[in-house]
């Protein structure tokens, strides 16, 4: 066996065992269930909660977007390369400034944002009783264990489609995880390979446990929620392995682009899914905001770090 191809497949085994691991923990044990958790050991998880949600915040836009807007730019000006006729080449370059300046990576992300907009329109207008609107949120007092109920018209936001975004999630960072994986597969040398890895494995153990501790709080099954931590942890192996493949044999030249693009849209819905599910519910209730904000602001400048070698 190559030492390259060594290298690469021990990466395979690292991204499924991390991934396995920290995506299971807040779902094998029961410390993680917000929802049975009184005084203190609630607003621990709130506060972990917060801290998850920065996490995400910063993997959304300092690793998905920033990644997406790069390729995007990188493909479709190859594109536009390979495609220019001599007639072309020698035309105004007004014209052709105006065709590469246009912001294509900032419309693709938006249109996976509005692609699951539509989605969750559709399964309201259609499915009223699916994505409705909980009767009432359940809120508990930190400093004592008075519980008190607010009619879902009230200042707080609803979960009421938290299990559906919680799939689109698991979606997006399913095609985000195959890239990720396909980067590691073809890299050229080990030194390379090991550089990339590590800066995968460390966004990747909170962003998946995060996952975990979403699933739990939305009241997802625990067979399921082991079935979609599985499924999340296989994205990332698969990549290698594609990558892997290619690296062996060739590559047409549409792949790229299409690939960009489909990373473009998976941006695109975990944005979404950030700013319209994770942060509201995190932020919703008025207790200790500046802690709140302390712990956001944490798992941001994390993966913000991490963005440095990433």
């Amino acid at each position: 066996m190559e030492p390259l191809l060594g290298v690469k497949l021990g990466c395979l085994f690292a991204l499924l065992a991390l991934t396995l691991l920290c995506g299971l923990i807040p779902i094998c044990f029961k410390w993680f269930q917000i929802h049975a958790a009184t005084g203190r050991h609630r607003r621990v998880l709130s506060l972990l909660g917060c801290a998850s949600a920065g996490v995400f915040l910063g993997a959304g836009l300092m690793h998905m977007t920033a990644e997406a807007l790069e390729a995007i730019e990188s493909e479709i000006q190859s594109f536009l390369v390979q495609n220019r006729t001599e007639n072309e080449r020698n035309a105004s370059e007004v014209a052709d400034s105006a065709q590469v300046d246009y912001p294509y990576g900032e419309l693709i992300i938006s249109l996976g944002f509005f692609l699951v907009f539509l989605l969750e329109s559709l399964l309201s207008q259609c499915c009223p009783k699916m994505t409705g609107p909980s009767s009432t949120v359940q809120e508990e007092e930190w400093n004592g264990g008075h519980a008190f109920e607010l009619h879902s018209h009230g200042p707080l936001p609803s979960p009421s489609q938290g299990p559906l975004r919680a799939l689109v999630l698991l979606l997006s960072l399913s095609f985000h995880s195959v890239f990720e994986g396909l980067a590691v597969g073809l890299q050229p040398t080990m030194a390379a390979t090991l550089q990339l890895c590590l800066a995968v494995l460390a966004h990747k153990g909170l962003v998946v446990f995060g996952v975990g501790l979403r699933l739990v709080q939305v009241g997802t099954a625990s067979r399921w929620a082991m079935f979609s931590i599985l499924a999340l942890a296989l994205m990332s192996p698969l990549g290698v392995a594609i990558g892997l493949a290619v690296a062996e044999g060739g590559s047409e030249g549409g792949q790229g682009l299409a690939q960009a693009v489909l990373e473009g849209v998976a941006a695109g819905t975990f944005l979404y899914v950030t700013f319209l599910e994770i942060l509201p519910r995190e932020l919703g209730s008025p207790e200790a905001p500046l802690a709140k904000w302390s712990c956001v602001a944490a798992g941001f400048a994390f993966m913000a770090f991490i963005a440095l070698w990433a």
